[in-house]
């Protein structure tokens, strides 16, 4: 564990398993130092149990930088359930899951991710008090995928305005991979400012109400990259930005929901170097944990999430401007600053 590639001073890494559930699944907490960690649970057919481990490292350490970025009182993790979310759910299985989560008193909060939604996440809370993104309760947040989306799209502008010197959406060329949950309301923000939209998807149900609603073009998955999109916005799984991939785009943005959008820390100085504006992925995307967080406070405030997500915006201002000033990749600076956050929050 502790000579994994991924690990990175993890504060803990809980396995479990419920034979009678058939559930398995990992719990990864990368740092309470801010706050309980907090972060989605993704259900995923993985080929390999390591193919899940790494998921849970990357993924709760993409959270406690997500956090801390979106400043917030809460620290980073994330659980992953191996199994196929098409057909492997059951009361028993999100029930088994509820009660792992209790067993860890307090420090680590789940919600939805891929392969999740609020009935599942509404079965889990039976069993434990530490859930959020629920659709009914006192400070009940629901679906934090739409403020997602909306942070998604603010962050694209911005990204555009440094790039092109406008905000303007209205005409570009804008290849969207993903149309699920935050993909989907995404295509919504764009094509209500004129853009014109490319999509892309393995769900076919899904793309065709997306192309009715927005009048996008549908594009086969894999020909996704070779499209002439002046921007390239991932919204489905991670680590599309790599060496076979990266080559095959012409845009000049890249800007998406999805998460671990680089498959290496590498692919980030192979961005810059082919003049391309990356969106450091954990803070663009940072909009549903602000959704989530109000609801963990225990009295969900919209005034109060909308005003994290323009300090959030202005955030990935900065990121952009310094990476640009400094010639530096963002990636870079961002994890920099998120360190350092984190870092400051920690008792000597």
């Amino acid at each position: 564990m502790f000579d994994h590639p991924s690990y990175d001073h993890h504060e803990g890494v809980h396995f479990f398993e419920d034979e009678r559930s058939g559930l398995k699944a990992i719990i990864a907490v990368h740092s309470t130092a801010r706050g309980p960690a907090a972060g989605g649970c993704r259900m995923w057919d993985y080929d390999t149990g390591e193919d899940a481990l790494r998921d849970a490292l990357r993924l709760s350490q993409g959270m406690s930088f997500k956090n801390a970025m979106a400043d917030l009182p809460l620290g980073g993790g994330k659980a992953v359930i191996w199994g196929n979310s098409r057909t492997g759910k059951s009361k028993e299985l999100f029930e088994a899951f509820g009660r792992a989560i209790e067993s860890l008193n307090g420090s680590y909060y789940t919600a939805e991710d891929v392969g999740i939604d609020t009935d599942d996440i509404a079965i889990v809370s039976t069993q434990t008090k530490y859930v959020a993104g629920l659709d009914t309760g006192a400070a009940a947040s629901g679906d934090p995928s739409p403020t997602t989306a909306l942070g998604v799209y603010r962050g694209i502008k911005a990204c555009a305005e440094r790039a092109f010197g406008t905000g303007d959406l209205s005409g570009r060329v804008i290849a969207v991979q993903g149309v699920g949950s935050v993909g989907g309301y995404l295509c919504d923000h764009l094509a209500n400012e004129g853009a014109k939209l490319f999509i892309a998807d393995i769900d076919k149900v899904e793309l065709e109400a997306v192309r009715s609603r927005t009048g996008a073009e549908i594009i086969a998955p894999e020909s996704i990259y070779d499209t002439d999109a002046e921007i390239f916005s991932p919204n489905a799984l991670g680590a599309i930005i790599n060496p076979q991939t990266l080559p095959r785009l012409k845009a000049k943005v890249i800007a998406g929901g999805a998460n671990n959008q680089l498959a290496s820390p590498e692919m980030g100085f192979a961005v810059q170097e082919r003049g391309i504006l990356y969106a450091p992925d954990y803070v663009i995307n940072g909009g549903g944990i602000i959704n989530v967080a109000a609801e963990i406070s225990g009295e969900y405030s919209r005034d109060w999430v909308m005003t994290k997500l323009d300090t959030l915006v202005d955030t990935l201002g900065h990121v952009l401007d310094e990476a640009l000033s400094a010639n530096e990749p963002t990636h870079l600076v961002a994890d920099r600053m998120a360190r350092a956050r984190i870092a400051s929050s920690r008792p000597a």
